[in-house]
């Protein structure tokens, strides 16, 4: 063999065996390595499951049925006015009846008991304290407050009629009677007197314009908002401004 045939020799073995090796490394590149973890992306934790659904534990409802409240607006005075978006206080609640005084029977009907937002809430929030304050006491009854969109609530509606409660800034209270029976007092015997001023008292401070009383029940108070005034020895008459 010359010299150069075996120089060609030589070279194509070493091109051969270089092939073979790098065929081999690109195949090991390929295969795993079997010595090392297989990364994995970790799995989602568990959502928490909810919370059971706890009873309700707050005050009970002050009224037997909702009250849908209204922005209201007071027109006029309480003697020639007229009711704008009344709202209805409901027949009964926690703290008081109604009382109709032409049928003379709770609960009243519904068109006699409607006032402004601020009358109905305001009512609502001293029966509560006067409640919270006497728990012994009984429900306090509520006669009168305005017709649906107020006006006249004269002698055509029953009664003596009213010549104010006319744009739902009046509301007639009863005086709680001392055998506690859920009805009108007749006569100011009947009431008893210091369950009674307390709700006067209650009524001067939450902001009442006047207090109307009965002269004969021995009610008291500061003496431009507390006033004896007849035809009240059952009932107190409170006005908002």
């Amino acid at each position: 063999m010359s010299p150069r045939s075996a120089i060609v020799l030589l070279v194509s073995l070493a091109l051969a065996v270089l092939g073979v090796s790098v065929a081999l490394a690109a195949e090991l590149m390929d295969e795993p390595d079997p010595a090392l973890p297989v990364s994995t992306v970790p799995a989602p934790a568990p959502a928490p499951p909810e919370p059971a659904p706890q009873p309700a534990n707050g005050p009970p409802p002050l009224t037997d049925t909702p009250i849908h409240w209204r922005h209201s607006r007071a027109v006029g005075k309480p003697f020639s006015g007229k009711l704008v978006d009344g709202v209805q206080l409901p027949a009964g609640g926690r703290d008081y009846f109604t009382w109709d005084s032409e049928l003379k029977r709770k609960p009243s009907r519904a068109w006699r008991r409607y006032g402004t937002d601020r009358l109905v809430s305001t009512l609502l929030q001293v029966l509560s304290e006067y409640r919270a304050a006497h728990p012994e006491a009984p429900r306090v009854g509520i006669g009168d407050l305005s017709r649906p969109n107020g006006g006249s609530f004269d002698e055509r509606y029953g009664g003596l009629g009213h010549s104010s409660h006319q744009n739902g800034l009046d509301v007639d209270v009863y005086y709680p009677r001392a055998d506690r029976a859920e009805r009108r007092p007749y006569s100011a015997r009947q009431v008893e007197r210091a369950l009674a001023q307390a709700l006067v008292d209650r009524f001067v401070a939450a902001g009442a314009k006047y207090v109307f009383v009965g002269p004969r029940v021995g009610l008291r108070g500061p003496r431009r908002v507390v006033s004896p005034l007849r035809h009240h020895d059952d009932h107190l008459h409170v006005r908002l401004r």
